[in-house]
């Protein structure tokens, strides 16, 4: 069975939550690695919004599978592999035999993102 969610988020408002309430916003939102790899980018807020889409586009596919009732997106990671392709790590692997793929797009004012679970059992 496959599972879809998709979000759309505006960049100018996850760059005022970056720069006012960094310290708190941050490490709730997204892991050490995702603050990281967007921290590294010359518009952080932009990548920030991206992963930000992507984890609600994930979040919504897992809760339309009825899987599992609920999950936190800092429990939700977007990584990105040696191209630049992003792919999801859960924590404690929330969720078993699925697979999840994740498609972000951005512009300077939005970005978007959709995620297809895959249940393989």
């Amino acid at each position: 069975m496959l599972f879809v969610g998709t979000d759309i988020v505006e960049v100018r408002r996850i760059e005022k939550l970056v720069s006012t309430k960094s310290d708190t916003f941050l490490p709730h939102i997204y892991t050490e690695p995702e603050i990281e790899y967007c921290s590294q980018k010359q518009q952080p807020s932009i990548h920030f919004a991206g992963k930000y889409a992507g984890k609600e586009a994930i979040k919504k596919a897992i809760l339309s599978s009825k899987i599992i009732d609920t999950i936190p997106v800092n429990h939700i990671s977007i990584l990105n592999d040696a191209t630049g392709i992003p792919f999801v790590e859960l924590k404690n692997n929330i969720i078993h035999n699925t697979k999840i793929t994740v498609s972000i797009s951005h512009t300077d004012n939005y970005a978007t993102a959709t995620a297809i679970l895959e249940i393989t059992k």
